[in-house]
């Protein structure tokens, strides 16, 4: 690398920001995306490492705001302009967004998955059960908020939702203490749901906040973000050059599945067939595009995690393409 990072916002701090860096590994000439931009963290550092070009996405108009404020400080001294580019949009929309600017392969991707800091730190976003703030929980500006769903939902819904994306034993009777709740009075801040949780729900070892698995859950089903995941990890993949490289950083299990599935696949390493399975006799393991440079998730260091506590329980993969990739554009990521 080139150069020391930036200094950035205090208030954002990248998670595992020294081994995106590694296994990214930019260089000069290079084209990146980084397709969680949030507070630009990753951005910054990879214009500051090399002489480059980098497409910023996300699909909050406050973090494209950040990026515009922040594109002038990385001039494009051949073509004029600024070397930061970016593209208001989801990840999984990562290829037409490209594409629309003239963008179809890429040196590398970095994807940040989950809530970024500044949403977190917004009482006024509904993201936070330690902060009151409206019930709202949306990436973007659009769409049913989290008030919506546990207003309106049948209990049954609410308890699936709470249970398989907040990976929340009890959510039967989370849901059950919702439905009660809101029979007396709607609910409409973050406060009046986080109280419900803690009402039904008891503090355990772990020490974190019996409302967390809810609210994760509610966040995930609202910006649908395990259905952007699943796209974007379809569409990444085919915009690496030979020697691209893919990084992505997760933040629970069940991102972090969806994230070595892909992966795995794309390098060959999906189970065999059953022997039992009549097509084991005639399976030949086709050639691999992309190889892993993970064999097992990344965690941060102890020092990360005193120092930023949202980052223990990060988790970064990466892979890297050997050959032009052949993945064709309907292979679903299950």
């Amino acid at each position: 690398m080139n150069g020391p990072f930036p200094p950035h916002d205090p208030e954002h701090v990248p998670v595992m920001l020294a081994e995106v860096m590694e296994y990214l590994a930019p260089h000069d000439g290079g084209r990146y995306v980084d397709g969680t931009f949030g507070g630009g963290g990753y951005a910054r550092a990879i214009l500051a490492a090399c002489d480059c070009q980098l497409w910023g996405i996300d699909r909050d108009p406050a973090a494209i705001a950040r990026g515009t404020a922040l594109a002038p400080a990385f001039p494009d001294a051949r073509g004029g302009g600024s070397r930061l580019h970016l593209l208001h949009g989801g990840f999984a929309d990562m290829a037409d967004l490209l594409a629309d600017d003239g963008v179809t392969t890429v040196d590398g991707i970095v994807l940040d998955l989950g809530v970024s800091s500044y949403q977190i730190d917004e009482a006024e976003r509904g993201f936070s059960f330690r902060m009151d703030g409206p019930l709202d929980m949306r990436m973007n500006d659009t769409g049913p908020t989290a008030a919506d769903v546990v207003n309106t939902l049948p209990e049954n819904e609410l308890a699936d939702i709470i249970y398989h994306y907040g990976e929340e034993r009890l959510s039967r009777r989370v849901a059950r203490a919702i439905v009660a709740a809101r029979a007396e009075a709607p609910l409409l801040r973050t406060s009046q749901l986080a109280d419900v949780v803690r009402s039904v729900v008891r503090p355990d070892r772990s020490g974190i906040d019996p409302a967390t698995r809810t609210f994760q859950g509610l966040r995930i089903h609202v910006n649908d973000e395990l259905g952007q995941i699943t796209r974007v990890l379809e569409q990444a993949p085919r915009l690496l050059a030979p020697g691209g490289r893919l990084v992505v950083v997760s933040f629970h299990s069940l991102e972090d599945r969806l994230v070595k599935q892909a992966m795995s696949r794309a390098a060959g390493r999906m189970p065999a067939p059953s022997r039992h399975d009549p097509r084991a006799m005639t399976a030949r393991a086709a050639p691999a595009d992309f190889r892993l440079l993970t064999g097992r998730p990344i965690r941060p260091g102890d020092e990360e995690t005193r120092r930023n506590p949202r980052a223990r329980s990060a988790r970064l993969r990466a892979m890297e393409c050997i050959a032009p990739s052949s993945i064709p554009a309907s292979e679903p990521a299950e």
